[in-house]
């Protein structure tokens, strides 16, 4: 149950310490579906709050995860200089093949969060191909 709070937690402080939308009207609760499309713009409002406005690890969440989060632009340094974008989709998608760096599931699994907010299955797997386009983007060179 508390591990559940804590994700909550994190995913609603994540939505709005990374995204600057517009205050919504009194009586208003803001969406927690990102409005915007952009990889850019959905990794800020959903990941940027762990794993830092650059990628590195260093969100202002990061230090009370009990496991620092993963440095994302050295994914493809990690993987013999290739972007593993397959496997970064399925753990992205489904959680499945948690690496070992990452520790715990303390990462929401972002498919059943995005299905949960997103009625249309295309727009879904648009939002986690173009924030793992972003990744790809931001990888070390």
């Amino acid at each position: 149950m508390m591990l559940r709070l804590t994700l909550a937690s994190v995913f609603i402080v994540g939505a709005t310490a990374a995204w600057t939308p517009q205050a919504p009207s009194p009586g208003k609760t803001q969406s927690l579906l990102a409005p915007s499309m952009d990889g850019r713009d959905i990794y800020r409002f959903y990941c940027a709050s762990c794993h830092g406005l650059d990628g590195k690890g260093d969100g202002p969440i990061a230090p009370a995860l009990q496991t620092r989060p993963p440095d994302l632009t050295r994914l493809a340094v990690r993987n013999a200089g290739t972007f593993p974008g397959a496997r970064v989709k399925t753990f992205v998608t489904n959680g499945a093949g948690t690496p070992p760096s990452h520790g715990t599931r303390e990462m929401p699994v972002w498919g059943p969060t995005f299905r949960s907010l997103e009625p249309s299955d295309q727009l879904v797997a648009a939002r986690i191909a173009n924030v793992i386009r972003y990744v790809e983007s931001i990888q070390a060179k």
